[in-house]
């Protein structure tokens, strides 16, 4: 299923300012928020929608990816596939609310002052996330134009084997936390000329997971981690291009005492072919005739990112002239349409003549047929070039 335009989604211009993208995001969050819809699915899908909008148009970064490049830009080149925001969960959600509504951030939502402070997902313990990875990863122009799967062997934090994650010695080395009673959260009521007031905080005992060790794991020594290395498969479209990034949710380093691990940043770099060029979409192609090809005409063989393709040279062909194959080129990414390979010819001139063809070409300088005979219309490569791809 293919998702909406993000901006639909928040119900904005391209050219909205990240005040008013934080205006809409905060304008649909309280509508649709679970606290306020209970059971009602759609609403609670409605809420992540939004929320997954936010989190790209709110960052410069991926804001001019997804507007250059759409969806697959940010990772959401399948739809659900494994990459971008679309890996959103609620605790992903609930941490973006500090900056949103003003309240304390990783204990508990700023709405539990809003609709009654109902606990989400683990009882509204804040949840550590692991730190994002950046690979690069280079692509030949024929993996370019049809995709590619690849294996990379990433160095990475891995969850601990011994302890599972936990950073403890063992199950009963763990304890519910006393300050919060588990929660991860404290709550606060101060009386003010409003009347009474309640804000939460991060408990300040656990640092909001709820939980205390009391005896750590001898391998991770309590982080939950320890360095490794793990095989990852990658999948990545058709279409993509130089520096673009892609995005592996929760492929990234592990958290500390189990919690969410953090994205795999993939970065496009392009092997440059060696005889085909790309511009955009099109692919360019030098092919080079001696004149008495040119003259004659015959079935040239040129390379094309699908294989070996043959092209009819007309008797007369200029120096210069561009050639068009059809659909050879790029496709578009998560798209139909795939871009054509341009053919410029170029009239290939010897420079060394034995005696015997001297005297040929000596006698044909003088045929009418040999004489430059300039079009008054002609244009240059360049003119021919701009008024191709325009």
């Amino acid at each position: 299923m293919s998702k909406r335009d993000y901006y639909d989604v928040l119900g904005i211009a391209k050219n909205s300012s990240p005040e008013e993208i934080k205006k809409a995001y905060r304008k649909l969050a309280i509508k649709y928020h679970p606290d306020k819809n209970p059971n009602d699915h759609t609403a609670e899908d409605k809420f992540k929608e939004a929320a997954e909008a936010y989190e790209i148009l709110s960052n410069p970064e991926k804001k001019q990816r997804y507007d250059h490049y759409g969806h697959a830009g940010v990772g959401g080149a399948s739809g659900g596939g494994g990459y971008g925001g679309g890996g959103m969960n609620m605790e992903d959600i609930f941490s973006q609310f500090g900056d949103i509504f003003g309240g304390g951030g990783g204990g508990g939502s700023p709405f539990d002052s809003f609709f009654g402070g109902q606990q989400r997902g683990g009882g509204g313990r804040r949840v550590a996330k692991g730190s994002n990875l950046r690979i690069k990863v280079k692509l030949t122009l024929e993996e370019i134009a049809h995709g590619a799967e690849k294996k990379i062997k990433v160095n990475k934090q891995v969850s601990c084997k011994t302890c599972d994650g936990s950073g403890a010695k063992d199950k009963s080395s763990i304890s519910t936390c006393q300050t919060c009673g588990g929660s991860g959260a404290v709550r606060r009521v101060t009386n003010t000329i409003l009347g009474q007031m309640q804000t939460t905080a991060t408990c300040p005992t656990c640092n909001g997971s709820g939980s205390q060790i009391t005896s750590k794991c001898n391998v991770c020594h309590g982080e939950g981690t320890v360095r490794g290395e793990e095989t990852i498969d990658i999948n990545i479209p058709a279409g993509v291009s130089d520096g673009m990034q892609l995005s592996m949710s929760g492929k990234g380093n592990a958290a500390p005492n189990g919690g969410i691990p953090g994205d795999l940043i993939i970065l496009i770099e392009e092997i440059a072919h060696e005889t085909l060029k790309r511009e955009g979409n099109n692919v360019v192609y030098d092919l080079h005739l001696s004149i008495i090809d040119a003259a004659l005409g015959f079935s040239a063989e040129v390379p094309t990112i699908d294989g070996k393709a043959k092209i009819k040279i007309e008797p007369g062909t200029q120096s210069g002239k561009l050639l068009r194959l059809k659909g050879k080129g790029i496709p578009e990414v998560n798209s139909y349409h795939r871009g054509d390979q341009i053919i410029h010819v170029n009239i290939w001139t010897p420079k060394a003549l034995s005696s015997e063809e001297r005297s040929m070409l000596e006698k044909l300088r003088e045929s009418p047929n040999f004489k430059p005979q300039p079009g008054k219309n002609d244009k240059s490569f360049f003119e021919k070039m701009k008024e191709y791809f325009e």
